[in-house]
């Protein structure tokens, strides 16, 4: 990786945009790959991605748009993939060209559902990316923040930290500033924890829990996710480190929270699949909470949590009867 590097984007939605932002700061060029030829065409004619983020202006010029993902790898040195977990398989199934000489960088923020896997370690067995070759892009960042330029953090962690560092500098900006991990198992499973953790919390919200409980409720997931991660991949991580507990925070209370959001539906007595119709993108925890709980069955790691959200959503137990029975168990 240098400054030479052609970077590619998989995805077309907020966070995708975001990181098309951030990019643009700093290198010449961008591919990028959005499935509808249509939204293409709008693109292009309006210079914003015509569905979301549509303030952030792009210079066309500067970017190559295609529908046809094998065009934008072969183009691409760099990888990063920017859709919803449930959606990876579909949108990689017309792959043609290896991906196991790129750098895959993963802003996806779950698991991919049928494998029960984080992306990194799917990139790994079924595409045979070397996990030094793999990077991860973790938060506490929302992509409406990032398009209002407001100053925001994110951690690069890859096994290689030279690469993690490389990356990095292709992110910061004025109001990006970044820092690196090798902890690519550690910050990616976080990521997924703390969606399961912000449903929690906007359920919770819904059903009129207040800033006390909501407190308590933060203290016990930043230990719910340190107890699993830590079982997972046992090395010496700083749980308090933005990477971990500042993304937990920001997913659990802000406004740009889609997984808070969809816990608030369900906490006002929205159904699971109402609540879906309501949100306009995808809430990865909903997914999340069912693969962390097929994980978790081989680990036995204690997770109330997560347990509490997946009785809510998949066994459809009611959201006062289950958060009643969670407030007992936390402390």
């Amino acid at each position: 990786m240098d400054g030479t590097s052609k970077v590619g984007i998989i995805g077309s939605g907020s966070w995708a945009t975001a990181i098309a932002k951030m990019l643009l700061n700093n290198v010449p060029s961008i591919n990028w790959h959005f499935r509808n030829d249509n939204f293409i065409d709008q693109f292009r004619k309006y210079k914003h991605n015509p569905n979301y983020l549509t303030s952030v202006e792009f210079n066309m010029d500067n970017i190559f748009l295609s529908s046809d993902i094998n065009e934008i790898v072969e183009k691409s040195d760099i990888l990063v993939f920017a859709i919803p977990s449930a959606f990876l398989k579909d949108v990689l199934q017309p792959l043609k060209v290896p991906l196991k000489d790129k750098f895959i960088v993963s802003a996806i923020k779950g698991l991919v559902p049928d494998e029960n896997m984080i992306i990194g370690a799917y990139m790994n067995k079924v595409y045979d990316v070397p996990s030094d070759s793999i990077g991860i892009i973790s938060g506490p960042c929302h992509a409406e923040e990032v398009a209002l330029e407001r100053l925001s953090y994110l951690t690069i962690s890859c096994q290689d930290l030279s690469k993690a560092q490389s990356f990095a500098s292709m992110l910061a900006c004025s109001y990006i500033k970044t820092s690196i991990s090798d902890d690519i198992y550690g910050t990616e499973y976080a990521a997924v924890l703390k969606n399961i953790m912000a449903i929690a919390s906007g359920i919770c919200h819904g059903l009129f829990y207040g800033d006390n409980f909501q407190a308590v409720l933060m203290s016990n997931a930043i230990q719910e996710i340190k107890r699993f991660v830590d079982t997972v991949h046992p090395i010496s991580r700083d749980i308090k480190s933005s990477a971990y507990l500042g993304d937990l925070l920001v997913t659990s209370y802000s406004q740009f929270s889609r997984n808070r959001h969809f816990g608030v539906l369900l906490g006002k007595g929205y159904s699971v699949k109402y609540a879906q119709m309501e949100m306009l993108m995808i809430a990865e925890g909903y997914y999340a909470v069912k693969s962390i709980k097929e994980i978790n069955k081989q680990y036995n790691v204690y997770m109330p949590i997560t347990d509490a959200v997946y009785n809510i959503i998949y066994e459809k137990i009611s959201p006062p009867i289950e958060i009643r029975l969670l407030t007992g168990q936390l402390h």
